[in-house]
């Protein structure tokens, strides 16, 4: 079905369709955007830039004599070694021609690759070189090399990422190419950065004034409390003096009928209460405005609808 639509041309404008096992009989299909790498289209033009590809291994960046010397790294035949290392030469020389930066590669998981990361703009981009059949018996098949891109910090898996040794081309003439996707893929970075940076600075101010307004919610409720303190102490000064109304009435009820030394000491007992109830009576001086403080992270999160109190997440 996949080969149908491909040789009748029922691919959507711009896309290709690729397949993929999946599982041990699944079959995994995708629309991705742009050609193939190895389409016609991807093959160097006439007005590719050429990128010169030295007969010598002389002059060479520090990166590529690094990886020249690291024995664990690039362990292919010499032969495909000395060539892999005068192509990453040829590519990192051109990348300082044009004003980037090259730095030593990643340390890949096989000892069979070697690569260098050529910086655009701040954005790394890891170009390796390795063997592509490192098993072959055939001397044609186990000549030719493979170089890759990595998927870059947005996962740019729709892009060409491999080019590789062919019967009508070989990889020396895909350099240009290959630093020609770098750049378009860093102006892709570029543009992804300016809207993150952009939403980044929306995120900034939404959460600024989520924290000012949690902020005076957060004050409320600290003035609710003492609100809440005062009216129960108002309440229990209420009661208490509720309290000595009918005890000083009673004991004018009761009058000589009781003995002296007993009448005494209520009497002494509801001075007491008075004393009291008038000291915890919040109105018995005139209130005033209380003094507030800043919130603390943990007094803001109720009121930030989910905003964190730290930072704009």
């Amino acid at each position: 079905m996949v080969n149908y639509a491909k040789r009748h041309g029922l691919e959507p404008q711009g896309k290709r369709i690729e397949k993929a096992g999946f599982g041990a009989r699944g079959l995994e299909m995708r629309l991705v955007e742009g050609p193939h790498p190895n389409s016609r289209s991807q093959r160097p033009r006439d007005d590719a830039s050429v990128v010169p590809v030295s007969a010598r291994l002389s002059g060479l960046h520090p990166v590529v004599v690094a990886l020249r010397d690291d024995e664990g790294q690039l362990v292919i035949p010499s032969v495909l070694r000395r060539r892999s290392l005068l192509m990453l030469q040829a590519l990192a020389a051109e990348a300082v021609r044009r004003g980037y930066e090259v730095r030593r590669g990643r340390l890949s998981y096989s000892r069979r690759e070697g690569g260098v990361d050529v910086v655009v703009d701040g954005f790394a981009h890891a170009v390796t070189v390795r063997q592509e059949f490192p098993q072959s018996t055939n001397p044609e098949r186990s000549a030719r090399l493979v170089v890759e891109l990595d998927h870059g910090r947005s996962g740019q898996s729709g892009r060409p990422g491999r080019w590789r040794d062919r019967k009508d081309r070989v990889l020396e003439d895909a350099l240009g190419l290959i630093l020609g996707e770098i750049e378009a893929r860093v102006l892709e970075d570029a543009q992804r950065r300016e809207v993150e940076e952009r939403a980044k600075a929306e995120r900034a101010v939404r959460w600024r004034v989520a924290v000012e307004e949690a902020k005076e919610r957060a004050i409320q409720d600290q003035l609710a409390k003492v609100l809440r303190e005062e009216a129960e102490r108002w309440r229990e000064a209420a009661l208490l003096g509720a309290y000595c109304t009918a005890l000083e009435r009673r004991l004018g009820e009761l009058g000589g009928a009781m003995d002296e030394s007993v009448l005494d000491s209520a009497r002494r007992w509801l001075e007491w209460v008075y004393g009291y109830a008038r000291a915890i009576d919040p109105l018995t001086r005139l209130p005033g405005m209380p003094n507030t403080r800043e919130p603390t992270p943990e007094e803001l999160e109720p009121h930030l609808k989910g905003w964190s109190p730290y930072k704009p997440e």
